[in-house]
């Protein structure tokens, strides 16, 4: 039976942490292409904070607004044109900028070609918190980049959550990995995940490290962070080396002779979406997880990922 009411985590204007709280709302109605979930989990991101702050604000916002770009629970119903879900299935979903809400909430509804199987072997937990971190490192490794087999690639900030993705992707793909982190902590952290040398961004010299790596030059860059660590890891390219970067990362790095440098926007789709599964069944891709909070404590979430340094993924468990 789905009720007519949700909790969900929602802003009545932007600001700081204090305009997230708890609202009683209308659970959404799903459309003839719609899959209603019931959620068991979302993830937290950074970019939860600038869309509660309003820096990702684009026009046209409606209040209240849900946060929360990606998640994972059961099909509580579908509609008249969906053929591929049945309720009862266990599904997740990113879908930024959801039309019908966010994803912190006891319910969302997404169009069908957003939502997918979850992968075997994630519980829901793991499955709430690896769509977006998952496509974004995904497609900066395979489509971006094409990693090859052989090739020696940087993953710079490999130890926030879209790196530690990225950086398992591109073993999927036999690449030797040289992972810049945060702290010795993240060190050990992106070792553990498989890379095969990993050095502190900020303290560490990459440019000698690559040089002990790959003495001919790294292949490829995949970056999650912006800034003279980043341009110092350009410094270690050979003539024709490649550099990915998502859209967001600032500052950007300058376009240089002989490299080839890309931004990218993780896509959702259908296809994008059975690659992703491929890739964490094929590579049995860790989805580590820093914290689980409550619903409730969804302001507390927002606030811990927006002070930064936060090894593994932060999730929501949408207990109804």
């Amino acid at each position: 039976m789905i009720p007519t009411t949700m909790r969900a985590a929602a802003i009545d204007s932007f600001g700081g942490p204090d305009v997230l709280s708890i609202h009683t709302m209308p659970v959404p109605e799903p459309g003839a292409q719609d899959v209603l979930i019931a959620l068991d989990a979302a993830g937290v991101g950074v970019w939860d904070a600038h869309l509660r702050s309003g820096t990702y604000a684009e026009g046209g916002e409606r209040f209240p607004l849900v946060l929360g770009i990606d998640g994972a629970g059961r099909v509580a119903a579908v509609g008249a044109r969906v053929k591929r879900f049945a309720v009862g299935d266990f599904v997740y979903s990113y879908s930024y900028r959801n039309p019908k809400g966010g994803f912190f909430a006891e319910y969302v509804a997404v169009t069908e070609g957003r939502v997918a199987p979850v992968p075997a072997g994630l519980d829901e937990i793991r499955a709430g918190g690896a769509p977006a971190i998952g496509l974004t490192g995904l497609q900066g490794v395979d489509d971006t980049l094409e990693i090859r087999k052989g090739e020696s690639v940087i993953v710079h900030g490999a130890s926030g959550n879209v790196g530690m993705m990225a950086l398992q992707f591109a073993k999927r793909r036999g690449a030797r990995v040289l992972a810049t982190a945060s702290g010795t902590d993240g060190v050990e952290f992106v070792r553990r995940l498989g890379a095969d040398e990993a050095i502190d961004g900020k303290r560490g010299d990459v440019v000698a490290a690559a040089k002990r790596f790959a003495p001919d030059g790294i292949d490829a860059v995949v970056a999650f962070v912006g800034g003279k660590e980043l341009t110092r890891c350009l410094d270690t390219l050979r003539k024709g080396g490649r550099v990915a970067y998502p859209n967001g990362v600032e500052p950007e790095p300058r376009k240089r002779r002989g490299i080839r440098i890309k931004s990218y926007d993780a896509e959702t789709g259908r296809r994008q979406l059975e690659r992703l599964n491929r890739a964490i069944e094929e590579s049995h891709a860790e989805i580590p997880i820093a914290e689980v909070f409550s619903l409730e404590d969804a302001r507390k979430a927002v606030e811990r990922v927006e002070r930064g340094h936060v090894l593994g993924r932060l999730v929501l468990r949408l207990a109804r």
